[in-house]
This record gives structure tokens, C-alpha cells and sequence, in this order.
């Protein structure tokens, strides 16, 4: 992995802070640079500022200040200073001045902590400082890495959305850099996009900027960990590490309404405004998923993308694809054009096929229709061909109406178009078969290897002929025209072999699936060939075995033998073997030809082990009679002559000796105190030889088995094969004959490799690595020890990968380059010159593990008398040690001691400091935990003063509560009214001017807002509350107004005033009760006398008095009617006593003699426009109300211009209600608006003003 890149350091010790000033004031930014003689540029929204009357410049020495004159709202942007590489961004906040408050000292000091405290979203452009790598594009340069903008760490709520950007320097790339994004150490996400992850990106040309996006949808709490974004060119790699937190959604599906009226962005006053478009998508997000899971359970994520677009119109199509990572669009709308062709009326089918079907891999799935005739005959059809019954792939069933086919074992070749025919009526459908994601049963295992070796990375996958992608480093591999890497499958094995490996080899190698990721190692080491036994020079008499041997560390090393540098050629007489390390040449029956100098090549090595074999002729020389015994031995002294065999070994000793007669042998091993066990001679007892021999002493006289001795004439052979540690001592030869004795004493000794050590031990775990320790043998073989060699394998594993080539000479290692997480084990092997020995016992299992990082954005909440409260948010790095909690301590200011604040450890990212003493100093820290230890301290730099900070008490009143708020009877009221004021407030309710009573009423007061709720409303709740918010002698106060509405009675008074041919006219009265509403209209409704059947004649009729026509001769009618509020319906109506009768034809009848009455009027508006301010980009309407005789013609116009040709704006009229709708108004469609009436009678006019604001 590369190493990570450096943050550029800052050009500036003392940087502006954003500043709020009041409109005609005076604003000073100052900033100060490292060094002096710095050229600084400031810059306003982007363009450079130069010095004039307005803005004034001033520079001394390295101290640089912008100075702004009569501050005007134009002034209210962002501002900027830049210093070579560096640039930091700050406000400058203009609010318009106040009349009748006094801004208290309190209240005016600015919150350093607001402005400083970086944002906590990953697209926030709250940052005070970045460098100009990071957010200049008009300047991207970046000495060290690509990125000129890192993504930064973010926070989102379950449900919600989050977008992390990164942007890359173009201007000195040749093409497009490849950027990835990962989760975690290996989660590519690029595999990942769909319905919650997009990846986006564009070039800005003029900025020759890259930028890429990575989007969430829909977070849920899994999302939570760290992120990494990778971006890579030809010859430049950069990576960037954040953080996403996943805070939990509240547990009903109530708003929150103060996290709803938090301001928009940071560091406004109390007079910022409020951001109420964010409320209501707040609490669209809260309602929408609670709707949803009334039909499925939560669990429940799958989408019908194909539902969605049958029913969304076209404009919506690009969106949606771009919402649910559609990436066939084009193809989806031709089969969804198929599917939306209307259909008649089906005569055949009762219930068609569902538009599209979905079914996993290697499962069943059944499709079913409804047909109209139950004996009709159905066919089915696949891509247009008829499926035919073939074993039991497709089941065809008949119950009653329905027809059903059952597909089994659904394979990728299922994934089709089908049809169901009935006679000429046809049902289509589309079936997708998903296929499940492929697991990793078996992981790749870590190797080591030698330069040119062949090197094969194994794992198993869930599913046979599964397709994976393999990384070396984060690079994808591929087949090159070398041929270098060859992937393999076989079955559910999946195989990377590389045949001849390099040093550019070594590397992480990872193996991908959709649905896991396995790691390993690969280590390329030059070859190194170390000899652990050299061959040695021998001397052979005639007819004897020579034998040379050698020991090289490298089993699989091949060589050859030369004698005086030609090659050995092995026949019957000469042979040659090799068997694991060791290297033979042996040579029976030698002759005097055989002499010569030996050497032994290994193949590859600039090695050649030589040696020397001599030949040793027996000379009889004539030797008079009765001459005593003599051994003829090169050195012959007090100190005896030692000989080295290595265990294993044959040890053939050639004594010559003479003497006539012929000397008795006697060999003897000899103790430590030099004692002789056992004689050779049965003919002699220890007390008869000599005085120094003695029971203890071993005589050793066998002709056959492992020790034995020879007897000749002219020598003796003392032999032992296959030497042990047993046999190493002191062993003496005695010759004796009538003429005398001889003796001579020869020491053995025996070596051999050392016992294996005793089981490492492993200490100062850290994320990869580990000390390991570990003793020396018990027994060192007889040699010194050379060096020791360590290995390591993971757990599950059964490969031990060695780990040193060089032997290690100290009793410690610092092993590396480990992966965090994996479970190892360790051992140790000892060398010395003969070998190596056994390895020892594996090493107690490990896992490489760190202390997390240093908790991040550590500050205080709030203060009191006697408490501080804390928040800080996850480290950015935890590990696979996880995160056990944080330690919070506290010290006081001038001490060294630092006292724990809490019990213990704490897993939330907020903690509350109790029982402090006020008026203390004190400094705070907190460390996060895990399985490794203590991670640094996050320290907050200046001393915290326990005391309660004087606020000014002012409510925060939620928009719908300045405007009357209207319930219904037996609705809960819940009037929830955030505030602010330190130290806690007295609050009090009032209604009508008086008291409350708390048992009709509930009251719920707390720190940060105060809750009114009523369980069931009643009428008598209505009227006007007032809450007053009392802190000493500051007080603030709001009223609300409340309306409760029932249903209203019936109305009164109904008579049945005349009946005349087909009609008949009905008067009532309004009703007594009106429910505390507006009577909106009434519903009239007619009964035949015979059936009593009720039908609707008017409904919302808003007079009192009607003419119900169409009546049919000869029948007798009742009438009733219903009232009607913003409740609704009465509930129970108003019916005439006496029937209606309407005469039949032929019957006289004299009409009555009225007096002919003018219903005519002017135009007359009922109900006024009302003065708006409205959000611009949202749609927008103005209503009033109008009567007259006969129907007014209406006009529009505003600033009075007409707006009747004008398509942006519609007009409605409604039984009197006007209504003029207005398109996505912007800034200048703001104005006074006039609604003007016409008629023969007259003319009426109404305006209002109507304010179009820009959305914050």
C-alpha cells in the first residue's frame, strides 16, 4: 500500500474568523502569516478585492487586516485570504439592527467554537481552512498528492441521503484518472451500486477539475464504518480515509421538532431564521416510511422498479433511472412499452400475469392466471416458442379458473419473456432470475518463495465456473501477451498461478467475489544457499568405503561432483545420491586410482565444496622375532586424540598395530575416572591385566551390531554405525603380548543439530507486527549455535512461511507486515554447523491488533454551576480490535493529576460531568479503548470555568403555531415550543388569562422546550394560551390560539314552502350549534314515499332556501338536510313533516300570483385576498371569495397589468371561490396582485401583496 499523503501545512498562524456585524457598522478582519513579507490577496465571493474607500488593506510586517466600511446586506457573503499554497474561507454575517432590544455582552460576543468547529457533513462548506490543493480549482495545485478536495468524514440519519465528493487536478493528467471507492481495508463498492449507492462523476472545463461522487440513499445502520477513496493515474497514487456515522431514527414516528428547527448553517445569532422547507422534508421523510410498512414488514427493501415507471410519466424517467442505478434504461422502456399498452377489456382472463416477475437462482417460481371459461385451454410460451412438457423442469396445473406453471430449479437460461394464450387473448410477463452471491469457502493462504520459483494462489467459491476478479495491490489482474499470470477454474476451485516469479511479484494478492473478499501475502526472496555440513577429507586403505556427504539448506537443490574438475560418473563401483539436503558420494573398494581431490556443485550457486580423499598403503616391513606390541597412531601422548562424528554417521577406526607374536586387542571405553568395565579377552579377569582396571569399565569385543571391532593381522577396526550421543567418550586400545603392552587412548566425540527450542513468545502486539522471543536450546548439538530462523502461519492454516533468510543471531525478532485482524502463530528453529534442528512448539495464537485512534471534534456542549457536558464523535481509525468505549478524565487547572470523570468506560458520543465544584478550572480529556489498549488523548486546549452562562430566555415558535390551530373533537393536542435561556427558566401557561387546570391539561417543561398536550380536545379547550418564559428580570412570551371544531347540528326550521308541476321549493334555518366552525354549505337529499331510498340533490349548497326540479309525477317526496363544517357532516338531518305531492297531467292548476322578485346584485367579495410571503420555486396560490347577479365576469392583474394571456398563471372559479395558481414564482413575480368583479350591476375589486423570497 502506498503511504499516506501529507496534509499541506498552513501558510497562517492567526486566521479571520467569520463575523456577525449589524447593517452601517464597520467589520476588521485580521489574519497573520509565519513569515513576513508574504504577498496576501483577499477575495470576495471568489473575486479579488483591491483597496478603496469601501475596502481598506493594510499590511505590517507579517500582520495583514481587510477592513469593510458601511456594511450593507450586499456585504452578507463569503470571504477569503490567501497566502502562497493556503486559503481560508470565512463569513460575514449582516443583520439588520435592532429597535427595541438590547443586545446584552453576552449575547454579542461571538461563538469562536461555532466558527472553528469543522461541519459535520461531508458536503458542508463550513471548513475554515483548507489548503489551495484542496478547495481552489481556479489553482489546483497539490505538491504532494492528486486530490485537490478530500471527502470528509459525515453523519446522516437512518433514511436519509448523504453525498461524499472528492475532486482531482486535471490539468497536469493526459486522461481520466481511475478513482475506486472502498469500504473498510478490500470492499470495492463499484460492484455495490444500485438501489443505495451511486457513483457519479464530471470535469469542469474551465477548472480542469475532476469530481466524483459517491452517494447514499437511504442509509441504513450497517452503512456506519470507514470509507476509503482511491484515485490513480499512470505514474501517481493518492488515497483518502473518512468515516460515515449512522445515527439510529427516533423511535416513534413523531418529529422531532427541535432537531427540525435547527438552523440551517452555523454561527447565526439568535435573530437567524429558520429553515422551514427542511421541517417539512423532515417530516415527509418520518411519515413516508411509516406508511410504507403498513402493507410489508420493515425487513421489506425490495422496489418494483417496473411498477414505478409504468405509472411515472416520461419526464420522470431519467430521474428514476438515476435513483435506482438503472443502467439499461433505453432497454427497460422498449419491454416497458409491451407492458403499457392498454389493454381492452379481457374477455378470456380474469386476472392476467403480474408486468414482471423475480426469482433466485436454483429456486421455483409459479405463474398464474384467472381465465373466464373454467374448461378453456391455455398455452404457454417462452421467447415466443411453446414450452413443452419435459420431465420436471415445467409443471402445467388446472385448478378451477386458474391455470398454473411452475418453473423448478430457475437457471440464468429462464430469465425470458412469457406468454399465456386464450384463443386469440394473450397475458405477458417478463421473468428476471437473480443469481446469489458467490461465497469464499475456502481463503487464499499466505507463500513464500524463491526467485523463479512457480507460485499458485488457491481458494474454493460456494458455486462451480463462478466468475472472480483477482488484485494485486489494488490493481486488477489481467492476461497480458506475456502470459505472466494464468487464472484457472476447476470446479469451485479457482487458481492464480504465476510461473516464474520476480521481486516485483511480492505483494498483497486478493481474490474478489459479489459476495466476499480473501487476502494473502506473497513474498519473493533472492535465492540463498547455505551449507550445513561441508564434505570433509578422508584417508582409506585399499578396498575400504569412502563416503562424502554434505548438507545444504535447500532440499530442492541439485548439483554435481567432479574428481580434479571433471564430472563424476556414477557406475557399480561409484554411486551418487541425493535425499532431501544431503548430497552423497560414495565410492566402495577403493584403489589407489580413486585418490584425488573431490568437489561438490550445486546448480545455480557460485558455490564449489571440495575435499580430499588420500589413500593409505600397509607396508610390512620384516620384524624380528619377539618383538613387543606397538599402535601405530599419528599422535601418540598424554593428551588423547580426539575424533568429531556427526550423529548419524559411521565412525570406522584403523589402528595399525605389531608386536610378534601377534598382540592381543582389548578396547575398552573408559568412564571419568578412567576405569575399564569389561575385558575382551575371556582368558583374563580385571585383576590380572592391569591395577587401573576395574569392574566400572565397558570392554567391548562384538565382531557384529551397531559398535563392534574387527581383528586382522597387521591392524585392528573399531566401527560404529550410525553414531549416537551415547557413544561420544574416551575409548582406549590396549595391545598386549609376552614381550609387553601398549595402549593408547582415542576421544570420540559426537555432534549433532541442536534439540528444538522452547515455544516463542509473542509481546508488544501492535496492527502488524509483533516482538517475538524466544531461549536458546537445551542442548546445542555440540556446536555452537549459528542463528535461529522463525516462521509464521495464520491459524486456520497449514502453511508455515519462514520469515528470515539471514540466520538471527539475537533471541528477539520484530516480525511485519501483517494482516490486522488474522490469528497467527509463530515457531523456531535453532542451526548450528551440523544443521537444523526440529521445529519447536507453535507459539500461544495471536492477532495483530492497534489501539484505535484519537477521538475526533471534542467539545464542550454546555456549561452549568456544577456540570459540563461533552460530545465528541468515533475515532477515525478503530481497527479490528473494535471499539470497546472512552475514557473521560478531567484535570484541574495548575495540577498534573487527572481524575476520571465517569465510571468506567462509556459507549455513547456525548457524556455529562456531574457534582463539580463552580468556579473551578478544568481541563478535559478523552481516550478511546479496545482489546489493544489506550488509544492518544483527545485534549481540549483551554481550561473549562464551571459556571452557568447568562442567556437571554426567547422562544423558537414554530411557523403552524402563529396562525390559529384548528383540532378536532377527541384529536390529541401536542404543542411542543422549543426556547433557549440559561439558567433554566420559570415557565408559565395561561388560557383566556387564566390558570391552567393540570387535570385537563398536561404540562411537560424541560431544559430546551415546553410541551402542552391535551389527551382527548373538547370544546371548552378553545381559545387563547399564552406562555411566558421568565429568567430573573428578562422575559419573553408568545400566544397561541386554539380551535377546537365538532360536527354541527342539524339545521332548523325546514318547510316544504310550494309545489308546482316537477318541483318543489324547501326554507330552513341555520343551525344552532355550528360545531365552532363556518357552516360550509348543506346536502339536500330526496326520498320517494314508496322506497324511502335517499339520493343527493345539492351538496355544499350555500344558502338556506332551493328548488329541487325533476320530480316525477304522481309521487309523494320527503326532503332532508344535512349541515356541513370543516368537521363534516351533521349527523342528523333536518326532514320535512308532510310529503311532497306532485300532481299528475290533466289536473287544473292555477299558479299563484307572485310579484316578480329582482334577485340582481353587484359583484361583492365575502371573503378577502390575504397578504403572502412565499418561498420562491414552490408552487403558489391567492384566493378570495365573490358573490353577484347574475355570475361576475373575473379579471387579474398584477402591478395592474392583466395576466389573462400570461401561461404562467391559471385562474379558477368555483362556486364563487377564486382561485389565481401561480407556477414556480421567482423573486419578480413579487407585486400587489388585484382580483376585480363585473357585472350589469357593477363592479367590485380586491388586491394584496404577495412577497417572493429565495430559499435559504
Amino acid at each position: 500500500m502506498p503511504e499516506p499523503v501529507k496534509k499541506t501545512v498552513s501558510a497562517f498562524t492567526k486566521k479571520p474568523k467569520t463575523t456577525e456585524v449589524t447593517a452601517g457598522n464597520t467589520a476588521v478582519f485580521e489574519a497573520e502569516t509565519e513569515k513576513s513579507g508574504i504577498k496576501v490577496k483577499w477575495q470576495r465571493a471568489g473575486t479579488e478585492i483591491t483597496d478603496s474607500e469601501k475596502y481598506v488593506i493594510k499590511t505590517e510586517g507579517n500582520k495583514h487586516s481587510l477592513t469593510i466600511n458601511n456594511v450593507g446586506k450586499e456585504d452578507d457573503v463569503t470571504y477569503a485570504v490567501i497566502a502562497g499554497s493556503s486559503k481560508v474561507k470565512f463569513e460575514l454575517k449582516v443583520k439588520e439592527p435592532e429597535k427595541s432590544e438590547t443586545v446584552t455582552p453576552a449575547e454579542a460576543a461571538p461563538a469562536p467554537a461555532a466558527s472553528e468547529s469543522p461541519a459535520p457533513l461531508a458536503e458542508s462548506s463550513q471548513n475554515t481552512e483548507v489548503s489551495s490543493a484542496e478547495t481552489h480549482p481556479e489553482e489546483p495545485v497539490d505538491p504532494i498528492g492528486l486530490f485537490v478536495a478530500r471527502p470528509q468524514d459525515g453523519e446522516v440519519t437512518v433514511g436519509g441521503n448523504i453525498t461524499f465528493t472528492a475532486k482531482v487536478a486535471g490539468e497536469s493528467l493526459l486522461k481520466k484518472p481511475s478513482v475506486k471507492w472502498f469500504k473498510g481495508k478490500w470492499m470495492d463498492l463499484g460492484s455495490k451500486v444500485g438501489k443505495h449507492l451511486q457513483l457519479h462523476d464530471s470535469y469542469d472545463r474551465n477548472t480542469k477539475v475532476y469530481t466524483f461522487e459517491m452517494e447514499i440513499i437511504e442509509a441504513n445502520m450497517t452503512f456506519a464504518g470507514g470509507y476509503r477513496c482511491e484515485v490513480s493515474t499512470k505514474d501517481k497514487f493518492d488515497s483518502s480515509n473518512f468515516s460515515l456515522t449512522v445515527n439510529e431514527a427516533p423511535v416513534s414516528g413523531d418529529l422531532d421538532i427541535r432537531a427540525a428547527f435547527r438552523r440551517t448553517t452555523e454561527g447565526h445569532d439568535d435573530g437567524a431564521e429558520f429553515n422551514f422547507s427542511s421541517l417539512l422534508k423532515k417530516r415527509d421523510s418520518f411519515l413516508r416510511p411509516s406508511n410504507r410498512g403498513e402493507g410489508k414488514s420493515e425487513s421489506q427493501s425490495d422496489v418494483d422498479v417496473w411498477d414505478i415507471l409504468r405509472k411515472a410519466p416520461p419526464t420522470e424517467y431519467e430521474k428514476i433511472a438515476f435513483q435506482y442505478g438503472i443502467t439499461d434504461l433505453r432497454g427497460m422502456l422498449k419491454r416497458l412499452k409491451r407492458i403499457k399498452k392498454e389493454e381492452k377489456k379481457s374477455t378470456a382472463f380474469l386476472k392476467k400475469l403480474d408486468p414482471a416477475y423475480q426469482v433466485d437462482k436454483g429456486q421455483k417460481i409459479k405463474l398464474m392466471v384467472e381465465v373466464a371459461n373454467p374448461d378453456a385451454d391455455v398455452k404457454w410460451l417462452k421467447n415466443g416458442q411453446e414450452i413443452q412438457v419435459s420431465g420436471s423442469k415445467y409443471i402445467f396445473e388446472a385448478v378451477g379458473n386458474k391455470r398454473i406453471l411452475t418453473i423448478n430449479h430457475c437457471s440464468l437460461a429462464d430469465d425470458a419473456a412469457y406468454e399465456c394464450v386464450v384463443g386469440d387473448e394473450k397475458s405477458f410477463t417478463e421473468l428476471f432470475v437473480k443469481e446469489p452471491p458467490i461465497l469464499i469457502t475456502h481463503p487464499l493462504e499466505d507463500q513464500m518463495v524463491m526467485v523463479g520459483e512457480r507460485v499458485e494462489f488457491e481458494c474454493e467459491v460456494s458455486e462451480e465456473g463462478a466468475t472472480v476478479k483477482w488484485e494485486k495491490d489494488g490493481i486488477e489482474l489481467t492476461r497480458e501477451e506475456t502470459f505472466k499470470y494464468r487464472f484457472k477454474k476447476d470446479g469451485k476451485k479457482q487458481y492464480l498461478i504465476i510461473n516464474e516469479s520476480t521481486k516485483e511479484d511480492s505483494g498483497h494478492y486478493t481474490v474478489k467475489t459479489n459476495g466476499g473478499v480473501s487476502v494473502a501475502e506473497l513474498i519473493v526472496q533472492e535465492k540463498k544457499l547455505e551449507v550445513y555440513q561441508s564434505i570433509a577429507d578422508l584417508t582409506v586403505k585399499a578396498r575400504d568405503q569412502a563416503v562424502f556427504k554434505c548438507e545444504v539448506s535447500d532440499e530442492n537443490v541439485k548439483g554435481i561432483w567432479l574428481k580434479n574438475g571433471k564430472e563424476v560418473i556414477p557406475d557399480e563401483r561409484i554411486k551418487i545420491s541425493h535425499i532431501g539436503r544431503i548430497h552423497k558420494l560414495t565410492i566402495e573398494d577403493v584403489t589407489p586410482e580413486d585418490e584425488a581431490d573431490y568437489s561438490f556443485i550445486p546448480q545455480g550457486f557460485a558455490y564449489n565444496l571440495s575435499a580430499k580423499l588420500q589413500f593409505l598403503e600397509v607396508k610390512i616391513d620384516f620384524v624380528p622375532r619377539e618383538e613387543p606390541p606397538k599402535i601405530h597412531l599419528d599422535c601418540l601422548g598424554q593428551s588423547p586424540d580426539t575424533i568429531v562424528v556427526v550423529a548419524g554417521n559411521k565412525l570406522r577406526l584403523d589402528v595399525p598395530v605389531s608386536g610378534d607374536p601377534t598382540p592381543t586387542v582389548i578396547w575398552q571405553k573408559v568412564n571419568k575416572r578412567n576405569d575399564l568395565l569389561r575385558n575382551s579377552d575371556d582368558s583374563m579377569t580385571p585383576s590380572e591385566n592391569s591395577s587401573d582396571l576395574n569392574t566400572d569399565n565397558k570392554l567391548l569385543f562384538e565382531s557384529e551390531g551397531r559398535v563392534r571391532v574387527e581383528m586382522h593381522e597387521d591392524h585392528c577396526v573399531f566401527i560404529i554405525e550410525g553414531a549416537e550421543k551415547e557413544d561420544e567418550g574416551v575409548y582406549r586400545v590396549i595391545l598386549k603380548n609376552p614381550v609387553g603392552e601398549d595402549k593408547a587412548d582415542i576421544t570420540v566425540k559426537v555432534i549433532d543439530v541442536p534439540d528444538p527450542p522452547e515455544a516463542p513468545t509473542i509481546s508488544n502486539i501492535g496492527e502488524d507486527y509483533c516482538t517475538v522471543q524466544w531461549q536458546p536450546p537445551k542442548y546445542d548439538g555440540g556446536q555452537p549455535v549459528l542463528g535461529y530462523i522463525l516462521e509464521r502461519k495464520k491459524k486456520k492454516s497449514y502453511r508455515w512461511m519462514r520469515l528470515n533468510f539471514d540466520l538471527l543471531k539475537e533471541l528477539t525478532y520484530e516480525a511485519k507486515r501483517m494482516i490486522e485482524g488474522v490469528v497467527y502463530e509463530m515457531r523456531i528453529y535453532a542451526v548450528n554447523s551440523i544443521g537444523m534442528s526440529r521445529p519447536s512448539p507453535a507459539s500461544q495464537p495471536f492477532m495483530p491488533i492497534a489501539p484505535p485512534s484519537e477521538p475526533t471534534h471534542f467539545t464542550v456542549e454546555d456549561v452549568s454551576d456544577s456540570t459540563v457536558s461533552l460530545k465528541w464523535r468515533p475515532p477515525e481509525r478503530i481497527g479490528a480490535g473494535g471499539l470497546d468505549g472512552y475514557m473521560v478524565e478531567y484535570c484541574k487547572d495548575g495540577s498534573t493529576e487527572w481524575i476520571p470523570a465517569l465510571p468506567g468506560l462509556t459507549e455513547r458520543t456525548s457524556a455529562l460531568v456531574k457534582d463539580l465544584v463552580t468556579g473551578d478550572k478544568l481541563y478535559f480529556r478523552i481516550k478511546a479503548v479496545n482489546l489493544a489498549g489506550e488509544s492518544a488523548a483527545a485534549t481540549i486546549k483551554e481550561p473549562v470555568t464551571v459556571q452557568e452562562i447568562l442567556q437571554r430566555p426567547k422562544f423558537w415558535l414554530p411557523r403552524h403555531l402563529r396562525q390559529t390551530l384548528v383540532k378536532k373533537v377527541g384529536e390529541t393536542i401536542n404543542i411542543v415550543i422549543p426556547f433557549q435561556g440559561k439558567p433554566r427558566p420559570k415557565i408559565t401557561w395561561l388560557k383566556d388569562g387564566q390558570t391552567l387546570d393540570s387535570k385537563d391539561v398536561g404540562i411537560r417543561n424541560s431544559s430546551t422546550d415546553t410541551i402542552l398536550f391535551i389527551r382527548k380536545a373538547e370544546l371548552h379547550h378553545s381559545g387563547a394560551y399564552e406562555v411566558t418564559l421568565q429568567i430573573e428580570n428578562m422575559s419573553d412570551k408568545v400566544a397561541i390560539t386554539i380551535q377546537i371544531i365538532d360536527k354541527p347540528g342539524p339545521p332548523q326550521n325546514i318547510k316544504l314552502v310550494d309545489v308546482w308541476g316537477f318541483n318543489a321549493a324547501l326554507e330552513w334555518s341555520p343551525p344552532q350549534d355550528d360545531g365552532n366552525a363556518q357552516i360550509l354549505g348543506y346536502t339536500i337529499q330526496k326520498a320517494d314515499k314508496k322506497t324511502m331510498e335517499w339520493y343527493t340533490v345539492f351538496d355544499h349548497y350555500r344558502r338556506t332556501n332551493c328548488i329541487v326540479s325533476d320530480l316525477i309525477m304522481g309521487n309523494d317526496y320527503f326532503f332532508r338536510i344535512f349541515s356541513e363544517n370543516l368537521c363534516g357532516l351533521s349527523e342528523t338531518a333536518a326532514t320535512t313533516k308532510n310529503p311532497a305531492h306532485i300532481q299528475k297531467t290533466g289536473t287544473t292548476y292555477k299558479p299563484p300570483c307572485y310579484k316578480e322578485h329582482d334577485f340582481s346584485e353587484g359583484p361583492k367579495f365575502t371573503h378577502p385576498l390575504v397578504t403572502r410571503s412565499v418561498i420562491a420555486g414552490y408552487k403558489t396560490t391567492l384566493s378570495c371569495a365573490v358573490r353577484g347577479i347574475p355570475k361576475p365576469k373575473i379579471f387579474w392583474f398584477k402591478n395592474k397589468m392583466d395576466l389573462s394571456g400570461d401561461a404562467k398563471y391559471r385562474m379558477f372559479s368555483k362556486q364563487g371561490v377564486l382561485t389565481l395558481e401561480i407556477r414556480k414564482p421567482t423573486p419578480f413575480d413579487g407585486g400587489i396582485y388585484t382580483c376585480k368583479a363585473v357585472n350589469e350591476c357593477g363592479e367590485a375589486e380586491i388586491e394584496c401583496r404577495l412577497d417572493v423570497r429565495a430559499p435559504q
